[in-house]
Formats: structure tokens, C-alpha cells, sequence
């Protein structure tokens, strides 16, 4: 998604579990909050001046070799959708899937090497994709993370802080948080916020704790909603940031954009911004979650080990991904 800051948004929105609530006021945060929030959080130095893997580094050869000690009953599951090729209001722009050679169309039998081939294409930003998001995706006063311009992003792609910096791919432990599991309802509520007290409560619920090097997954039950409306999708609060900050949280994903949707924040913008530019924490959008929550209620689990292995696009601001969740 965009980096986009919209005004207040005072609007009738669906209460958690689905019913319908009062006219309330959306989450604000002025100009000041944001600023001390974005500093707080901020990593640029960190790693370096020149680093571009950002909170990838908070995971070590220590925290891969104990994620491997997580596999006990050898059974993955992803966690990505099917390709979207089906056009959506949320999936204007659809992935092409064209068949070069088919079935039907193939050498005669007994001349040659018969074969079938096709060819695929997508602009996975957006709210319909699987992808991860490289650091360069979102700008925040024409920088990126670690003060790199925004002009190193070119016609031609990026620089700098490209999707190829995860080239080898991403192993460590694997923490879903579900919670509309925790806190007893069928999904959260669409265009609502959660907060540090929401994830709190999924870790008091499933006997389990976030920390250094994990990459965290949060379900909000996005695709359980009826009838849902496609520019209105249950998120964080930016200011959960923080709580990611402290905990040492490596790479977070969602069932959604990890922003809940409308923003409805004054201030400076939202948790792509924060994360992406400030933290310099890659973002995995639009998960699929249904499965591994499933997985994780029958195993009664939340941690695993994960992999996260994004498409070595030199110069790319992201990539389609299919995270694997391994028990």
C-alpha cells in the first residue's frame, strides 16, 4: 500500500464480531505524538550507515537453529493466497495467467517432446496479493530507511534497499498471533485498530510470548467478514510500533496491509511508514491465515518455524511470497 495520511474520519463502523456500533471516533495522533513515536523506533545507524537488511538482522544463526528445533511433526502450511486473477474492486489490475502452450496444442505424440507452458505477470502491491515489501517501497519526506533518498528509486528500479536484499530468503521462529481466537469473536471488526492490549491477549491466550528475532504473523480474521468492503480492512494501530520495537520483532505479516483501512489518522502517516522507513522493518501484506490458525488450534501451538522466501527481483520494491509455516 501507499504511504497516504488522511484526515479525521468520524464514521459508523462494525463493532468486533460483526455487529453494528455507534458513530465513534477514529484513533488520531498529532504531529508531536508522531514525531516521538517515529524516533523512538527509529534504527537508522544501527546496523550501520550502509545497512539495508534493517530488522533482519535481529535474527541470528542462534534464533534459525532454535526455529528448527520447532519441527516436531514435519507438516507445513502456507500462508499466502492463490494468485489473484480474478478482477475485484480491491483487485483492479488482476495477475495475467496466459496458457503459451496447452494440452491441446502440444507436438503430436511420438514427435518430439510434448509440453505444455503459460505465462504469468502481476503488480502484487495492493490489498489482493501475498508480497512483502521491500524497504524502499515507502517514503517519509523523500527518504527511506537509513536516510537513503527517495530519488534512488528510479524508472529503472531501485538502488538501494531493493527486494533483493532478501535474496538468501528468511528463516526463524514464527509467531501467529489469532486474535479474534483471544478474544472470543469471529473476525475484527473491519476499519478497526488494534492495540498493544489485542496482541497482549492473544500471548496471555496461547501461552506464548513475542521476542528477539521473531517473525510475527497477526490474524484479524479478515476473511471471515461477510460481505466485506473492499477499502475497509481491520489493522494495527501505528502505535503498536513501539511494542514491536521493544520486543525485537524481525519481519511482521498480516491477513490484511498490517494498517487498518481507512488510516483516519492526523499526523504523519501509518504503521508502512513507521515500520518501512523508520524501523526498517519489511512488511508481508494480505497473508492468508485461515490454515496455519487452524494448524496451530489443533497442534494447541502458536510458534513454528517459518520460512519466507520472496522472488529474486534485482531492483524490485517487493515480491509475491508464499511464507511456509513448518510444525
Amino acid at each position: 500500500m501507499n504511504a497516504v495520511t488522511f484526515g479525521p474520519c468520524p464514521c459508523c463502523r462494525p463493532a468486533r464480531g460483526g455487529l453494528r456500533a455507534e458513530a465513534v471516533d477514529r484513533p488520531s495522533i498529532t504531529e508531536a505524538e508522531w514525531n516521538a513515536l517515529y524516533d523512538k523506533v527509529c534504527n537508522w545507524g544501527r546496523w550501520g550507515p550502509d545497512d539495508q537488511r534493517g530488522t533482519l538482522n535481529l535474527i541470528s544463526g542462534a534464533e534459525v537453529a532454535r526455529a528448527a528445533g520447532l519441527v516436531r511433526e514435519g507438516r507445513s502450511v502456507s500462508m499466502s493466497r492463490n494468485f489473484p486473477v480474478a478482477p475485484a474492486p480491491n483487485n483492479p489490475t488482476p495477475a495475467q495467467h496466459f496458457m503459451i502452450r496447452a494440452g491441446d496444442d502440444c507436438a503430436p505424440a511420438g514427435v518430439g517432446m510434448q509440453a505444455t507452458s503459460d505465462y504469468i505477470g502481476i503488480a502484487f502491491h495492493g490489498l489482493a496479493c501475498s508480497h512483502v515489501d521491500a524497504l524502499c517501497h515507502v517514503l517519509q519526506d523523500d527518504r527511506m530507511y537509513n536516510g537513503r533518498p527517495g530519488s534512488e528509486v528510479k524508472s529503472t528500479g531501485a538502488v538501494t534497499h531493493s527486494i533483493i536484499t532478501m535474496k538468501d530468503g528468511v528463516v526463524g521462529r514464527g509467531v501467529l498471533l489469532d486474535v479474534p481466537r483471544a478474544l472470543e469473536i469471529d473476525f475484527v471488526a473491519p476499519g478497526d485498530f488494534l492495540t498493544v492490549a489485542d496482541l497482549e491477549a492473544a500471548e496471555r491466550a496461547q501461552g506464548v510470548s513475542v521476542g528477539r528475532g521473531d517473525i510475527l504473523t497477526v490474524r484479524t480474521g479478515r476473511d471471515r467478514v461477510p460481505d466485506p468492503e473492499p477499502w475497509r480492512l481491520a489493522g494495527l494501530d501505528p502505535r503498536v510500533g513501539a511494542w514491536l520495537h521493544e520486543r525485537g520483532v524481525a519481519l511482521l505479516g498480516g491477513d490484511g496491509p498490517n494498517d487498518a483501512l481507512p488510516l483516519g489518522l492526523t499526523g504523519r502517516g501509518s504503521l508502512h511508514v513507521l515500520a518501512l522507513v523508520g524501523m526498517g522493518m519489511h512488511l508481508m501484506d494480505n497473508l492468508w491465515l485461515e490454515d496455519v490458525a487452524a494448524a496451530c488450534a489443533e497442534l494447541q501451538r502458536w510458534e513454528f518455524q517459518m520460512v519466507v522466501a520472496p522472488l529474486r527481483v534485482e531492483k524490485g520494491t517487493g515480491s509475491p511470497v508464499n511464507p511456509i509455516a513448518i510444525f
